[in-house]
């Protein structure tokens, strides 16, 4: 194990399935689908959404709510968690050495679309003049470096559905090219506003099991249709392993290699077979210094729509062969949580790696019979796994797999 590795030492998610670490690991593992009508999406031609339980926002984020949108809110949530997890203090650390690097898909609609209402009537004086600071892809980013004076490098990363895991490995290059020490690193989205699921659902891109809301998503599932909206946040604080060692925290995986790869051929459909996300693959595992038969599992990107899995499906099988490890999506339970997904679905195989458990993909009744694949479903699985392979892709054509490691 090198000491230029690099340590994932602390977990903070808030999903769907549960807010926490621990409650969304129950969840996702129970298999109990979370798609419910959304009574804020009332009106819409689809009106389902998985929305994370409601908890008391002001009590973790703090006085500063106000001036923020949902999506800062939950990167700021799974960012104290993370730190807190990590046995670290923002009181005493050295903050110019703690980057900060957060993964968003689109801008936030919240006040952007409260703003447009009262540009379109004329009322100028109405229009918050928060409008540009509370929607921006770096607002969540800026957020935590305020609240945790985290002073080092800050962006933001947006790469669509692959943003989260595309900020693990800007992250991790941060780390090796020694910006830092310490960086909080992962994705957040709150996008189960109107505008957004007209938009995907104009796209033919969200599920119409309308009369089986629980049943929408349904990853690899021979009669999936579409992806249900999700909302949530996941960041996994990463340090240099040597560093973790030194000051004897706890090492939960280990982020061994990143691989990105870009299809150069559609601005929203995936390169039909897959030579995209397959160069990320290839990339990710020589990166870690691994071949395909010692990755023990693969949290899939698996967005329940008809044709990006079966892409996903066919190019796992040329990279692992006939008998790929399994294969789970936890969009079943969670639905697609955009470009926190990545990153939500990374701190799932490091709590794979630690319990050497595989949670189940809700809502698999029958394989697509075109796909070869180990998929896990009804329960949970037992598994020997050394190493976990998460791969997550996006519109343009934007492929990001990250692999992690048992500690």
């Amino acid at each position: 194990m090198s000491t230029g590795s690099v340590a994932v030492t602390g977990l903070g998610l808030v999903t769907p399935a549960g807010v926490g670490t621990e409650a969304t690991w129950r969840g996702v593992c129970s298999g109990k689908p979370t798609a419910a009508v959304d009574p804020e999406l009332a009106g819409v031609p689809v009106p389902i959404s998985c929305r994370v339980p409601a908890y008391d926002v002001r009590a973790v984020v703090g006085r500063q709510t106000w001036r923020m949108d949902r999506f800062a809110h939950l990167a700021l949530t799974a960012a104290r968690e993370a730190v807190a997890d990590a046995g670290l203090d923002p009181a005493t650390w050295d903050g110019a050495r703690v980057g900060v690097v957060v993964g968003v898909g689109t801008e936030s609609k919240e006040t952007a679309a409260r703003s447009f209402v009262k540009l379109l009537r004329g009322d100028y004086e109405g229009v918050s003049p928060l409008t540009v600071p509370r929607v921006t892809v770096n607002a969540a980013a800026g957020e935590i470096g305020i609240a945790l004076q985290a002073l080092g490098p800050s962006m933001a990363v947006t790469t669509a559905c692959a943003s989260g895991a595309t900020a693990l490995g800007a992250a991790r290059d941060l780390l090796l090219a020694g910006r830092c020490d310490v960086v909080l690193a992962g994705g957040a989205e709150a996008p189960c506003h109107p505008m957004s699921s007209v938009s995907f659902s104009q796209m033919r891109a969200l599920s119409t099991r309308l009369h089986d809301p629980a049943g929408a998503s349904r990853p690899f599932d021979a009669d999936r249709d579409g992806f249900v909206l999700a909302e949530g946040a996941g960041i996994l604080v990463l340090e240099r392993l040597s560093d973790a060692r030194a000051r004897r925290a706890p090492v939960r995986a280990l982020l061994a290699g990143h691989g990105t790869s870009t299809d150069g051929y559609h601005h929203a459909a995936a390169h039909p077979e897959g030579a995209g996300l397959e160069r990320a693959f290839r990339a990710a595992l020589a990166d870690a210094g691994l071949e395909p038969a010692d990755i023990g599992h693969v949290n899939a990107h698996g967005t329940s729509t008809p044709m990006n899995d079966r892409i996903e499906g066919h190019t796992l099988s040329r990279v692992f062969g006939h008998h790929p490890p399994p294969v789970t999506s936890a969009k079943g339970v969670t639905g697609h949580m955009l470009g926190a997904a990545g990153a939500v679905e990374a701190a799932l195989g490091v709590l794979t790696l630690e319990h050497q458990l595989v949670p189940p993909t809700a809502n698999l009744e029958r394989l697509d019979p075109e796909l070869d694949l180990d998929v896990v479903a009804k329960e949970a699985r037992p598994c020997r796994v050394e190493a976990v392979a998460s791969d997550s892709c996006g519109f343009g054509g934007h492929n990001a797999v990250v692999v992690l490691r048992r500690a």
